[in-house]
């Protein structure tokens, strides 16, 4: 009776380390990557699961595909095809913005200089 117990107690155990090890943070991945894969929009680099670089160039929701440019080729993935994304557009167009403000603010400077 006792050795029974203890068997069931292992097994119990067992399974809640595999879920803990092994079944939690693949789930856990695979929302990461779905989320990656639903924030994607025009201007974003990527890389394919073949390895290819490329910048997104339009993005289909309804056919749950990205057309991607590869220096002047354009070619056609399904979302699951992209592997990561290295740059985001807004981190690029921030950026741009931030520069532009920075002139701006020079040249505003200059002309209340010469006045």
């Amino acid at each position: 009776m006792n050795s029974s117990i203890s068997t069931i107690v292992m097994f119990v155990v067992l399974i809640g380390l595999m879920y803990f090890m092994m079944i939690r943070p693949q789930k856990k991945q695979q929302q990461q990557h779905q989320e990656m894969m639903n924030a994607l929009k025009p201007g974003d680099e990527i890389v394919t699961i073949g390895g290819l670089h490329g910048v997104v160039s339009e993005v289909n929701a309804d056919k749950n595909i990205v057309t991607i440019d590869c220096d002047g080729v354009y070619l056609d993935f399904t979302r699951s095809a992209i592997a990561r994304v290295l740059k985001k557009a807004a981190e690029t167009t921030t950026t741009a913005t931030t520069t532009e403000a920075k002139n701006d603010s020079v040249v505003a400077d200059e002309t209340k200089e010469d006045k």
